[in-house]
Order: structure tokens, then sequence, then C-alpha cells
């Protein structure tokens, strides 16, 4: 292994003493070609450009003498350091950063970022990552080649946002540039560059806003009540309104429960909500940080989902329509539930492959009909009756009694077959 080892962040500023004195003893020095083109890399270094992590790392942990690996800004922030610090590698790091591209990117948009996600569209992440910027108001993005601001933007078609897109940070040739999302196809960007993704309903770091606490800020924030499966009277006007297409009663919120674990739904996700009403469950499974698209075929109904989506603070994509045609558009998901709708309707997202499905059906006959829709699709499928009765205090604290029925619901789910 390597004498010593020292993993030098570097911004385009000039090198503190520390990070000078290592690169000017290192007998191999690891860096992108540019990096070794502008730093004062002794001549007699052995030189190794960093493409392959994993294999510069072998070759440090064989070389003899004093290894730096020169990386972008803070190299333990999505950086370098994880994978030099696999076990299999046996390398002991000094670890000298720079300022993150993250928090130089935000500087240069002059934004706080505490209340930002940050995500990373590497090894194929890029979908995962366009839905965190589905989800959430403000998101910075570390991009990568086939990875970058056109088509992340191409990902979020249809959904509008502002872009900033930092170019070559901390280099002579930085550039920054402010567009809307519709208009980031037009141009060509240089690699490295980060992308800041802001907008939406839930607007963040609004002038005035107080200062949160928690960094990446609290999902359901601003104003949520603690926990989730939340009484009806939570949402506003939750259900459907009587002789509206596709009407029918709000989940309650023991159904909510059990057809949220089964989605299973997490930041990345994508979440279809099919004949969602009031958004009830559509606003639930986006407080769980998924990227939600809901479709309702009333108006009305929509309009209060939104209303529930902003009381809430989260984004939910209202689609305004019914049946399998509708949800041709629609991107990719990750899980769906189908609240309300018929046997195409089903047969419809099936057909998208959502990992996880769930459906609720109205009478036996419609489950096993759901039920052999799932099967035939390929996956594990399962399902349950619930019925639940409340409790009712008596006057003045008196004895509890049960209450009247909340009724039954009929739950299909399934699972891709692994």
């Amino acid at each position: 292994m390597a004498d010593r080892i020292t993993v030098i962040g570097w911004d385009g500023t000039p090198l503190t003493e520390a990070a000078g004195a290592a690169l000017a003893a290192a007998t191999l020095v690891a860096g992108a070609s540019y990096q070794l083109d502008a730093l004062p890399v002794p001549e007699d270094a052995e030189r190794i450009a960093l493409g392959n992590i994993q294999q510069a790392a072998r070759t440090i942990a064989e070389h003899r003498g004093a290894a730096v690996v020169v990386a972008e800004g803070d190299p333990g922030f999505f950086g370098v350091v994880r994978t030099l610090r696999r076990p299999e590698f046996g390398l002991e790091l000094e670890v000298l950063p720079a300022v993150s591209s993250v928090a130089t990117a935000f500087a240069r948009a002059g934004m706080p970022w505490e209340d930002a996600q940050v995500v990373s569209a590497h090894g194929g992440r890029l979908r995962r990552a366009a839905n965190i910027c589905r989800a959430h108001p403000k998101v910075a993005v570390l991009t990568a080649p086939g990875a970058g601001p056109g088509e992340l933007a191409l990902m979020l078609r249809g959904v509008h946002r502002t872009f900033v897109v930092c170019e070559a940070l901390g280099t002579p040739e930085e550039d920054v540039t402010v567009l809307t999302s519709d208009r980031i196809a037009d141009h060509v960007w240089r690699d490295p560059n980060v992308v800041l993704v802001i907008g939406g309903g839930a607007q963040a770091g609004a002038v005035g806003e107080a200062a949160g606490w928690l960094a990446g800020r609290p999902l359901g924030y601003p104003g949520a009540e603690r926990g989730w499966a939340l009484p009806g009277d939570a949402y506003a006007g939750a259900g459907r309104t009587e002789g509206e297409p596709g009407a029918s009663e709000a989940l309650p919120a023991h159904v909510r429960a059990l057809v949220l674990a089964r989605l299973g739904a997490r930041p990345g996700d994508l979440v279809w909500s099919v004949g969602a009403g009031s958004g009830a469950l559509a606003v639930e499974a986006a407080r769980f940080g998924a990227a939600v698209v809901a479709v309702e075929a009333s108006r009305s109904a929509c309009a209060r989902l939104t209303v529930n989506a902003r009381r809430y603070g989260v984004e939910v994509e209202t689609v305004y329509g019914q049946g399998p045609e509708v949800l041709g558009g629609l991107p990719e998901p990750d899980a769906a539930v189908v609240e309300s709708g018929d046997l195409d309707v089903v047969r419809a997202v099936l057909a998208r492959r959502p990992e996880r499905f769930v459906a609720l059906a109205r009478t036996f006959a419609e489950a096993e009909e759901v039920h052999r829709a799932i099967v035939g699709a390929g996956y594990r499928a399962d399902g349950a009756l619930l019925q639940s009765t409340p409790l009712r205090a008596g006057e003045e604290g008196g004895a509890l009694a049960l209450g009247a029925g909340a009724g039954g619901a009929l739950l299909l789910w399934g699972e891709q077959i692994v």
C-alpha cells in the first residue's frame, strides 16, 4: 500500500498550503485530465487519469510512495472517498476538501440550500433523480455523461421547472445559465456540470420563510400533522361529488394505511394514483417522498386534490381524464394504485409494469377478475377484505361502545416476480 494517500478536493481556487505540500511530495497523482494539466504535478510523478476509480484504487494500493488523488470540490460528498474507502482496497486516507460543487452552484445562484434535495444521476439513476425533481421544489442534480441537463429535462417533459445549469465550476470556462425546462434541450452542455432544478407548487426558500432545522427539509413540511393515514376530515372535500364521473367515497384511513404499506412509496419512486378522488392517498404517498401522478375524472375533485397537496406542502401532478387512454402519456410508474376504475383500467396500468400494484374492488366478482388480471400479468398476487368498526365513548366519558361500522373494502395487490 502507498506510504501516504491524500485526497485533495479542488474547486479551481489556489491550493491550500497543506494540499500544495502533499502534491509537491507525491510520487503518484490521480485525477481528471484537466486537473493534471492545470495543477503543479511533479514531473517525475506517475500520472493516472481518473476514469475507472476502482482500477485507480487498485493501482494506488500497489504503489509504494506518496499518492495524491485530486477530485472536484468536496470528495467526501458523492465523490471518490466512498470508493477509496472500500474494505477490499485497505486504504487509509487524509482528505483535504474544498467547497463542494453543490454549495458553489447555490452560491452562484444566490440561494440558500439547507432545504434542497441533492441527488446523483451517475450509475443509471437518471430516472430516479428526475422523480426527486418531480416531488420537490428545490433539487441539485450531479449529472453524468448521458445523464445531463438535456436528458433530465426530457424526463421532466410537461413538468414546469427552472433549470440553473452550472458548467465547469471553478475553471476559467465557468458558465451559469438560467432557463426554463422546455428550453434546455436547445443547448449543448459541457461536462462537468451541476443542475439546480427549481419550482413547483410547494415553493421552497421563499422570501420571509422561517429557517428550518433539518437539511433537506422534513417531508410533508410545512404544517403537516404528525403521522399518516390521517382521518378523512384532514383533507378538503374527501371523496367525489355525487353524480360526477366515477363518484365514490373516500378511502377510510385504515384502508389507506394498508394501500400505502403495499405500495412502499419512497424517494425516487413515481407512484400513479388512478381514480384519485380528492387525493388523500396521493398526498400521503407524496409525503413519503415519492413523486406522484394522480389521475381523476372529476374536475372539482382535481381542484380539491390541488388544495390538499398545497396544504401538506407536497408536489402532486394532477391529470384530468379517465379510462386507459389517459394513461398512455404518463411517465413509467414504480408503483400504482387503482382507487376507482374498471378492469380495462386495471389491465392498462399492469401493462406499464409497476413493481408494486394495488387495486380496490367493489364486489367479490370484481375482486376475482382483478386477481386473475394481476396473476395473468406475471405478478405474485394477494388480497384482503378489510372491515373496521370504530369505538365511541359514551356521554361524559362513559364506557366505550361500538360505533357505526365503517364498511368493508376489498383490496388486491401484486408484486413483480423477480
